[in-house]
């Protein structure tokens, strides 16, 4: 079921693309500009077992969007740009963003984001760069590949990995507390601290925070689901992350990206709490292009995923047209909370 609706979403992309619909729906449909949501680039191909393989994609994908994109004629711009742009309505530009804080966003990416330069923001887990925390989705996999196995009621012993992977998945979503997931992943022996570590570490974050094109975003402390605490321990996440963030590299992050971002894990009172803490913008996984309207709703913004499962510039051409995101939004072009 897994891959098969890929297929489907391939399918209709590569159609939308291919029969020109997607060309004509951009006239109408391709609003003020996008921001893109990336999160890992690096060349090493799909994950294990091809679980976590979307938060991946090439140097090589990156340097082949970047070219297209600009030779499309649009301008790439940094999330301070985006905003003033929203505020005073000019169109055709587009923002990168990156989440969590991986090390090949400094290794891998950095180097193509010069070559085309291009400015970038990274949405950095205080907690990932710390090591602290460790992003249980990649753990979890890696687990499960390396022969792991949990003997709980809710996980059952057979299937294949994937099925393991899912059911280990659902344990530690509906029966283990957000605040006890660590904990849980070391006791079972899911975490090992011993390998290479896969984030930035301080050094690096503060070597981004002084590099011409790069700018540095807030991602929380601990990469929880907003909206499953409660207000006191959302608002904490927030603004400790920030604060975190500033005593770091001597610069408060002015932008944030909700952990998840999907309507399950920010909402409008994520919206407001990231207000109040004080940042200028806060960017959501919800699929959409801008909108002149977004200026509105500048702690709600959608964005355009850029998937290690569409490595194709007929995909991203789409979903940059706008058409997709009336399709995924039933008809609505104007994607908010």
């Amino acid at each position: 079921m897994f891959d098969v609706r890929h297929t489907a979403q391939k399918l209709v992309l590569s159609g939308a693309y291919w029969s020109g619909a997607a060309a004509i729906a951009s006239r109408f449909l391709s609003g003020c500009g996008a921001i893109l949501m990336l999160h890992r680039v690096n060349a090493g191909g799909p994950s294990p077992l091809n679980f976590n393989t979307h938060l991946t994609i090439t140097p090589e994908f990156l340097d082949v969007v970047l070219r297209d994109i600009r030779r499309q004629g649009l301008a790439f711009v940094s999330m301070d740009e985006m905003v003033e742009n929203l505020a005073k309505g000019r169109t055709g530009t587009v923002a990168v963003t990156l989440d969590d804080g991986w090390l090949d966003n400094l290794t891998d990416a950095l180097p193509v984001f010069e070559a085309h330069k291009v400015p970038f923001t990274v949405y950095v887990t205080t907690g990932f760069v710390s090591g602290e925390v460790a992003p249980w989705w990649e753990v979890v996999e890696e687990f499960i590949a390396g022969g792991g196995r949990v003997d709980l009621p809710t996980v059952q012993a057979g299937g294949d990995c994937k099925s393991q992977i899912r059911a280990l998945i659902r344990h530690l979503w509906r029966e283990i507390p957000q605040t006890e997931q660590q904990a849980f992943l070391r006791r079972i022996g899911a975490i090992d601290d011993s390998k290479p570590r896969k984030f930035l570490n301080w050094d690096e974050v503060r070597l981004l925070s002084s590099h011409p094109l790069a700018t540095i975003g807030a991602h929380t402390v601990h990469h929880y689901n907003l909206r499953r605490l409660d207000e006191e321990a959302a608002l904490f996440e927030m603004v400790e992350s920030a604060r975190i963030i500033e005593c770091e590299t001597g610069r408060r992050p002015r932008h944030f990206a909700y952990p998840y971002g999907s309507p399950r894990a920010a909402g409008e009172r994520e919206a407001r709490l990231a207000e109040g803490a004080g940042f200028a913008s806060a960017v959501t996984t919800r699929h959409g292009v801008l909108q002149h309207e977004h200026r509105e709703h500048l702690h709600a913004l959608p964005r355009i995923s850029i998937n290690g499962r569409y490595q194709r510039l007929p995909y991203v051409r789409t979903l940059l047209s706008g058409l997709s995101t009336a399709i995924a939004n039933r008809g609505r072009t104007l994607v908010t909370l």
